[in-house]
């Protein structure tokens, strides 16, 4: 498994999905001055995907707020995700999801991203966030039965944008409100005393 983090996220053109349309043209590159969270997902029409899917359309506000673009990417083409999109919750369908959904059919992007599942021809549960300038800030990769948690995905997107902002480093179970460090030896002694007491 490559790791990505600290070099520029792969750009990729292609299909989408975008406002329950089919587009095509859809780059990662239009995205730059916004952070993103790019995550894959094995298939359209499966079991824990729909989960997945819906839990993102109900954090998309607290995305937003933070000047986050939410973008979903499958093996599937476009018009799979048409379909799916216009599928009710209630059917195993993902009606309501208002984010991009990325059409991967030639496998390129799960390649670029190094999540395919080549004997499967799927990708596993990637998730990526990016930042403004297009550099990988972060990386989970969950195996296909194993759904991922969105309220983690926010934790993190909090502390890259705390760290980026206030030039400190956030500990284990870092969340906002809590105690932040200075990168240095005295920043550490300062944070353990502070929990000493």
């Amino acid at each position: 498994m490559g790791v990505l983090v600290g070099k520029q996220a792969p750009d990729f053109n292609a299909s989408a999905v975008v406002n329950n349309k089919i587009v095509n043209n859809f780059t990662l590159n239009q995205f730059k001055g916004k952070n993103v969270i790019l995550f894959f997902y094995p298939l359209d029409f499966t079991f824990v995907c729909p989960t997945e899917l819906h839990a993102f359309q109900e954090a998309l506000s607290e995305f937003e707020k933070r000047n986050t673009q939410v973008i979903g990417c499958s093996v599937d083409s476009p018009y799979s995700h048409y379909a799916w999109l216009n599928t009710p919750k209630s059917k195993g369908g993902i009606e309501g999801i208002s984010y991009p959904l990325v059409a991967d059919l030639t496998k390129s992007i799960a390649k670029n991203y190094d999540v395919l599942v080549e004997e499967a021809g799927v990708a596993f549960r990637g998730l990526f966030l990016i930042d403004k300038s297009g550099t990988v800030r972060h990386q989970v990769v969950n195996d296909l039965p194993l759904g991922r948690s969105v309220d983690e995905a926010i934790r993190i997107l909090d502390a890259w944008i705390f760290s980026e902002k206030h030039g400190e480093v956030c500990p284990a179970n870092w969340s906002i409100g809590k105690e932040s460090m200075k990168p240095t030896q005295e920043g550490l002694e300062q944070y353990f005393a502070c929990k000493i007491n």
